[in-house]
This record gives C-alpha cells, sequence and structure tokens, in this order.
C-alpha cells in the first residue's frame, strides 16, 4: 500500500527535527518519496511559532492501525512536548505525523479516519502532497489534491511557503 504522509513541525530547529522523522523512517520502511517543505501558520490553534511540513510517500504492507502505531512510535522518540495541551487543544510539537492518505482505502474508527478529516481544508496538507501525488484522488469526492486546493478561500497572506529541503 502507498501511504501518503504529512510530517511537521514547529518548535525548535525545524528542518532538523523533520529530517530526523524521515531518518527514522527510512530505518523502518526503506525507501520513501518526499515533497518540498512549505511553511504555514499553526492549524486549529494560535502560536507565533510557524509549521515547516512535507508529504512523503512510503510503500508498506502493514494495516493502517499498526501504521498508526509505528507512526505515533517515532513521534514519541522525537517529541519532547505533548502533543496537547492540558485542555485536549492543538499545543506546538517538535514532530507531528499524520496520515492523509493510503491508496484509495477509507477507514472510519474511532482511533483513525483515511483519508484524513481535514484533508481538503488544509492547504499545507494539499500542496506538498499534489507534488508527489499528482493523479490521487480522493476516494469519496473523487477530486485531485489540485481540485481541492482550487476549492480553498484564497487568504490574502500566504499560508504556505516553499523552502529547500
Amino acid at each position: 500500500m502507498h501511504y501518503f504522509l504529512n510530517i511537521g513541525s514547529n518548535l525548535g530547529n525545524r528542518k532538523l527535527n523533520i529530517s530526523r522523522a524521515l531518518r527514522m523512517l527510512e530505518e523502518k520502511f526503506r525507501y520513501f518519496d518526499a515533497s518540498h517543505i512549505v511553511e504555514s501558520r499553526p492549524w486549529g490553534y494560535v502560536s507565533d511559532n510557524s509549521y515547516l511540513n512535507i508529504a512523503v510517500r512510503i510503500v508498506s504492507d502493514l494495516d493502517p492501525e499498526d501504521m498508526l502505531k509505528e507512526l505515533h512510535e517515532i513521534e514519541d522518540k522525537l517529541n519532547q512536548h505533548p502533543h496537547r495541551d492540558e485542555t485536549g487543544q492543538y499545543a506546538d510539537r517538535e514532530i507531528d505525523i499524520d496520515i492523509m492518505a493510503v491508496d484509495y482505502l477509507k477507514v472510519n474508527t474511532p482511533e483513525l479516519t483515511i483519508p484524513h478529516k481535514h484533508l481538503a481544508e488544509r492547504r499545507f496538507f494539499l500542496e506538498p502532497m499534489a507534488e508527489i501525488a499528482p493523479f490521487w484522488t480522493h476516494p469519496i469526492t473523487h477530486l485531485t489534491c489540485e481540485q481541492m486546493l482550487a476549492a480553498l478561500p484564497q487568504d490574502p497572506t500566504p499560508t504556505a511557503q516553499k523552502h529547500d529541503a
């Protein structure tokens, strides 16, 4: 199966954090494709720390629940801070790894929703994913990442800027 992931970091040396996560993915799965890095504002909470995000495609026979466990292990090794604050809201973090999609699979469990339930709303998901998966279509809406990007409202201040990896 092809797993499309998004790796984000907004604490510490963000590029180094992403590099460490990529190294750990390579150790576990051997091969991956990666997009350019994009910079974006935090989504779902307020912070002065902007994110660097990258899309990654890996191939694995793991089922999605087992993949989620593997990704959580990587996050746990790299994060010095919890993913959420004491109220349950998103918090700044060294590394965040989300499963955006798995081929054309649909999963809806209490622990996991595939495709990611906010995929079509997050420019920082769609821009890098469009780079590594230009022909992928959402299994429910049948839209490509480019089509979903075109449907997003224009933001007067750019939310994503490309960076060299």
